[in-house]
This record gives C-alpha cells, sequence and structure tokens, in this order.
C-alpha cells in the first residue's frame, strides 16, 4: 500500500519510511505543501500521513483543499500540536485521525492499519476472499487453511487487490502501489510479480482486463491454482 508522506523533518521523515517500509508500506515523501500537493496530483496514495507545521503553510489547508476537490484519501495529521482545540480542528478540516508528536512507531502502524480497515468497511485484521485469507498484521497468507509463502512484492500485491475488490487497476496504479518514486522498476517487473501470484493462488486470482488493467479474480477462481509453494 502506498503512503504519502509529508513531513519537513528530514530524521522524522526518514524513521516513518525506514519504519514503513519493514510493515509493507511504499512511502514518498514530501518536506512542503508545493510538494505534497504536486506528489498528491501524481501518485495513487492510499494513506497520507500530513505534518501540519509545513515551511510554506498550514498543512491543514491542504486538507481542506483536497476534500473540497473530492479526494477521499485517509488522511492521518501528525504533529506537535497537543491541545485539544487542535486535534478537534485537525479533525473537522477531514482528517481521519490525529496522532500528537512525539510518538511511537508501532501505534503510527496499528492507526494506518485501522484507517485502510474503516476505508474498506472492514473491522478485523483478516482480509477473506473465498479459501484465501491475508492477516493484515502478521502479514500471512494461507489459501484452504493451507499457509502460501509469497515474496514482499507479491505480498503487497495481493493486499492491493484485496483492498479493491470490485475495482480494475491499471499498471501504473499497482506500480505506484509497489514501488517508490526512487526506485528503478523493470519494463517487466510487474507481469512477473502477476505471474508467480497466479502460480501459487491460482491462475484466476488475477483477471487481465484487455486495454484497462487488472482485477481481482472471482473467489471460487482459487480453487483451480496449482497447490501453494
Amino acid at each position: 500500500m502506498h503512503v504519502l508522506l509529508i513531513e519537513d523533518d528530514a530524521l522524522v521523515a526518514d524513521g516513518i519510511r525506514a519504519g514503513l517500509e519493514t510493515q509493507g508500506f511504499v512511502v514518498d515523501a514530501a518536506a512542503s505543501r508545493e510538494e505534497g500537493e504536486a506528489l498528491m496530483a501524481t501518485l495513487a496514495s492510499d494513506l497520507v500521513i500530513l505534518d501540519r507545521g509545513l515551511p510554506d503553510g498550514d498543512g491543514l489547508a491542504l486538507l481542506e483543499a483536497w476534500r473540497r476537490q473530492g479526494r477521499q484519501v485517509p488522511v492521518l495529521v501528525l504533529t506537535a500540536r497537543d491541545a485539544v482545540a487542535d486535534r478537534v480542528e485537525g479533525l473537522r478540516e477531514g482528517a481521519d485521525d490525529y496522532l500528537v508528536k512525539p510518538f511511537d512507531l508501532d501505534e503510527l502502524v496499528a492507526r494506518l492499519q485501522a484507517l485502510l480497515r474503516r476505508a474498506a468497511g472492514r473491522a478485523g485484521s483478516r482480509i477473506l476472499h473465498g479459501p484465501l485469507c491475508l492477516d493484515t498484521v502478521s502479514r500471512e497468507v494461507s489459501l484452504d487453511g493451507v499457509p502460501v509463502t509469497l515474496s514482499r512484492r507479491e505480498l503487497m500485491l495481493l493486499e492491493t487487490f484485496l483492498h479493491a475488490p470490485q475495482g480494475i487497476l491499471s499498471a501504473e496504479r499497482l506500480k505506484d502501489a509497489l514501488y517508490g518514486l526512487s526506485e528503478e522498476v523493470e519494463s517487466n517487473a510487474l507481469n512477473v510479480h502477476i505471474h508467480h501470484l497466479r502460480r501459487k493462488l491460482g491462475p484466476g486470482i488475477i483477471e487481465t482486463v484487455r486495454g484497462l488493467g487488472y482485477r481481482l479474480g472471482a473467489p471460487e477462481a482459487l480453487a483451480a491454482g496449482e497447490a501453494p509453494t
């Protein structure tokens, strides 16, 4: 899942990026409101972590503009302002959650996972799709109760599809979910990951929609796959 981090403190941003990447997130960072606005227009982010005290203005002004534009991406406001009035203001301006600095990385991860569950209409950490189960906390996958070993990228790709079970996802959208802007991506990398998922979870796990992209296959399609490896 892709996180857009808008934070002007380089040390804080580097620490968040490193911590989130160990939990299966892809993170691209901006150090100002202007940079954040540009990245939001470029990337398909699943979550935003937004600092309030940016060098070119209050982050809440950016959030307010996004909500006026109809952008519904979940936003967690991260700030040193700990007054109740500040937290209330952030939530009223469209924030989905509010975390005060200094913070614990485990709490940040838990709050982001909760935002993803809420956006998908789920209450727990397990995502079920027919005989397939993904636990977003333990990062474990099973098919018909049998554990399936996936690489980091394969797991990230599967989670992206499971969070959008009815949607058609373009190749660019999927690459944003798997790679940051600073990473070099081989032209066939996405096809390779999709091939591996189909081999491990069944050829019907991902459907190709010609000319548009890919979508999650029907739950019953998983029964036709090879044995988990």
